[in-house]
């Protein structure tokens, strides 16, 4: 009787090892799920003055934006949206074409881009511009479509879950049928 007490005792670390594991792993890879791109720059920099409406309106990231749902606002200070065409995603780079001949003045630029995690994430900055644009925004250095936006991060995050989950569950069925093998370690 007193060995299978002591088998009972020593078994129990053996138990708690594989939740304990799977829970620290689940936290190990989720914690770079959790950190959401940044805006780094723009170029008109928030709360500048430029000496004339630039052709485009460009945003810096610190990770390359998913290239889906994004959307640069560039409204002039009656609340006009002056943005021409779609946004352009190229690298970390987001910009936005400026409708030729926008006025003079103060602009908030809003905009929504979706993270190379997978979430959205959004913001505003103003600046104000000292006279029109004139010269029509340049040619992309490559087509929305045609940018790589690489690895979706949620798709990463699944798989890395998936596989801890499955590992988890192929140890946890290799432990059960070890123990239907011997039922005298149960007592």
């Amino acid at each position: 009787m007193k060995t299978s007490s002591t088998r009972h005792r020593t078994a129990w670390p053996a138990r708690m090892l594989l939740p304990l594991a799977t829970a620290a792993l689940l936290l190990v890879f989720s914690a770079p799920a959790q950190a959401h791109d940044a805006l780094e720059s723009s170029n008109p920099a928030n709360g500048s003055t430029v000496s004339a409406m630039p052709a485009k309106v460009e945003l810096t990231f610190d990770h390359t934006p998913i290239a889906i749902n994004s959307i640069v606002r560039v409204e002039d200070a009656t609340g006009a949206d002056q943005a021409d065409g779609p946004v352009q995603i190229v690298d970390n780079q987001v910009s936005q074409p400026v409708k030729p001949g926008a006025p003079q003045g103060k602009y908030t630029v809003v905009w929504r881009v979706v993270s190379s995690d997978g979430h959205p994430i959004e913001g505003t900055f103003t600046f104000t511009a000292g006279g029109p644009n004139s010269a029509p925004p340049s040619a992309p250095a490559a087509s929305p479509a045609s940018a790589d936006p690489g690895v979706p991060g949620p798709l990463v995050v699944a798989g890395t879950v998936g596989a801890v989950l499955v590992t988890g569950l192929v140890v946890a069925g290799l432990l059960v049928r070890r123990r239907l093998r011997n039922p005298e370690d149960e007592e």
